[in-house]
């Protein structure tokens, strides 16, 4: 083995070793937890950091997950006057993924949502009603395939405060909430293969928002 290629190898792992000995301190620096700083305000949902997701029945022997990948919208909590709360969300239909391009495709066709037709799936509160702290009942609705319906999300906090380890554009006061309903898919206009797929579709929608006023 040549010198030049034995002097590389010495400086990389010279490097190798000083960023471990780095990274290390840096890694067990803190400790993950929960921020409990107040939720109140209006934020904005960051798609970065939002998912919302569904699970449902397959062939009568599984479960297929499926997400949607665009996601945009504000929310306003208030603690004080929970009338005042209020959730607009906007799904980008087309944005569906299954992990499955060719589900995928059906899934955007005529049979199902139809994105040509029905590009957008909309969400607007109409009420929260508070069930203890840091969860509740929020009453809205869903705009699914061109069909609107009232549904009902199972909202949890799962914390709020100032985050400023993360880098531009992230970052700042966020807050962050898990939301679960249930809803029947052919109330929504979808009804096909109905021997192959399940009817009940349960949807799962995790926030993390940007206050952007108190």
């Amino acid at each position: 083995m040549s010198s030049s290629r034995v002097s590389t190898m010495c400086r990389a792992a010279l490097v190798s070793g000083l960023l471990s000995g780095m990274l290390v301190p840096l890694a067990h620096a803190a400790r993950y937890h929960r921020l409990t700083g107040s939720a109140n305000g209006t934020y904005r949902i960051d798609p970065n950091h939002s998912l919302a997701w569904f699970t449902i029945g397959h062939a009568g022997v599984a479960v297929v997950v499926g997400r949607f990948d665009k996601m945009s919208g504000t929310y306003t909590f208030n603690s004080a006057a929970p009338a005042r709360d209020e959730v607009a969300i906007r799904i980008a239909a087309a944005s569906i993924d299954t992990n499955f391009a060719m589900r995928d495709h059906d899934l955007r066709g005529p049979d199902f949502f139809n994105v040509r037709e029905f590009p957008v799936i909309t969400f607007r509160s109409t009420r929260f009603q508070p069930k203890g702290a840091g969860a509740g009942l929020l009453y809205g609705r869903l705009t699914l395939h061109g069909v609107t319906r009232p549904v009902v999300f199972h909202v949890r906090e799962i914390g709020a405060g100032p985050v400023a380890a993360l880098p531009k554009p992230w970052g700042g006061y966020l807050s962050g909430y898990e939301a679960t309903t249930t809803i029947r898919r052919s109330a929504f206009g979808m009804a096909a293969y109905a021997g192959m797929i399940a009817n009940r579709v349960h949807l799962h929608v995790n926030i993390e928002g940007v206050r952007t006023a108190r």
